[in-house]
């Protein structure tokens, strides 16, 4: 039989090892409460703004002069003056002498003309003569009516034709001899020259080219949708041209002149064609443009009114997400009138001033509660003075 020292003593260590277990635990601190966390999704916005607006229009083309000519020689010979002008790239003025075909030949024929019309006229007042004088020797024959042969006049009629023949002669010898200095048709660059002093040329040798200075063209293509932002399908409309040149960046101003009227096969395209005056700025103090260059041009178009302007991958299904008043969630369908790159203009479906969203969204749904990134920044302050002011009254 157990003595009483056996049965009290493990009670007495249980005990003691309860105790101690309840006094280690109330050594320990209690845990913190976590903060709670707000889960409110932060957007970025922007103001939406109505504005006044005309579409432009872009294109690109490449500049050519409005006229350009092959000159070639109308007469044959040797070419015995060169103008010092007359070669590649040099600038001549409407009527400048560029080349000259020996004349010679030329003016032994104009001689000869000139001797032929003056056989004519004398046989032509000889034969009058002579038909006065039948006419004369008839009457006093006999009282009859005259023939014409007896009148001569089918001699007189044949000298007047040689007189003609003669004359049309002399313009033939004048034109030639006139053919024989090849002058610049208007005011001119030259684009080349294949000739040499010396060379002898035939009636439709080549002898140069040139570049009309006057007036500079620029055929721009453009599709059937960009052609329903201009008035009068671009006819009238200024154009502004842009180009590099000299290293920089240029401008030049313009205006459409026509439309081509048919759709390229092949591109599918229609073309507008725009003009630019002394594109060389030989008259003015314009930059100079010249043939060959490339510019991209931006053809004025219609009024679009008052609209506005948003990034295109904010719209979905023609759904645009903002913020009202009360910093919820809403979509709102909008009025897409043109796409313009990354961009789209809309006309309606919201209010000027509206908070457009421009942030992406995880799980957007209507009506969900939005923060900006101001009310979370407002919020950490709060959260950091009510700590402090915790601290202070512990101390």
């Amino acid at each position: 039989m157990a003595t009483k020292k056996q049965i009290i003593l493990p009670i007495i260590v249980l005990g003691i090892g309860i105790a101690g277990l309840v006094g280690i635990a109330a050594l320990k601190k209690p845990p913190e409460e976590k903060p709670a966390v707000d889960t409110t999704p932060l957007v970025s916005v922007e103001a939406l703004e109505y504005k006044p607006m005309t579409f432009s229009v872009s294109s690109y083309g490449v500049v050519a002069a409005k006229y350009d000519t092959e000159l070639v020689a109308q007469v044959s010979g040797e070419i015995i003056y060169l103008a010092d002008k007359f070669v590649k790239g040099g600038f001549v003025k409407k009527g400048d002498v560029l080349a000259k075909i020996d004349p010679s030949d030329y003016e032994a024929g104009l001689l000869d003309a000139q001797a032929n019309i003056a056989s004519s006229k004398a046989n032509m007042v000889q034969e009058r003569a002579n038909a006065e004088v039948a006419l004369r020797e008839w009457a006093e024959i006999t009282s009859s009516k005259p023939t014409d042969l007896s009148l001569r006049k089918p001699q007189l009629a044949q000298e007047l034709a040689k007189l003609k023949s003669a004359e049309a002669g002399l313009l033939r010898a004048q034109r030639d001899l006139e053919r024989t200095v090849i002058r610049a048709p208007y005011d001119a660059l030259i684009s080349s020259r294949e000739i040499g002093l010396g060379a002898y040329v035939t009636t439709g040798s080549k002898i140069g080219h040139v570049y009309n200075t006057d007036t500079a063209e620029i055929r721009l293509p453009l599709a059937d949708k960009e052609m329903q932002y201009l008035d009068q399908k671009g006819t009238h409309a200024e154009v502004r041209l842009v180009g590099n040149f000299a290293g920089s960046k240029q401008e030049w101003i313009g205006k459409i002149v026509r439309s081509e009227g048919v759709v390229d096969s092949k591109s599918r395209m229609t073309y507008l064609v725009a003009e630019i005056d002394d594109p060389y700025g030989l008259n003015s103090d314009k930059n100079e443009l010249r043939f060959g260059t490339y510019v991209t041009a931006y053809v004025e178009g219609s009024n679009a009114g008052n609209v506005a302007i948003i990034p295109r991958h904010l719209i979905v299904n023609g759904l645009v997400a903002v913020m009202d008043s009360d910093k919820t969630l809403r979509y709102k369908p909008v009025n897409i009138i043109r796409q313009e790159g990354a961009n789209v203009v809309i006309s309606e479906g919201i209010e000027s001033g509206v908070q457009v969203i421009t942030s992406a969204l995880d799980y957007p749904l209507e009506g969900m509660q939005l923060a900006l990134p101001e009310d979370k920044i407002l919020q950490d302050e709060s959260v950091e003075t009510e700590k402090t002011e915790l601290a202070m009254e512990g101390k």
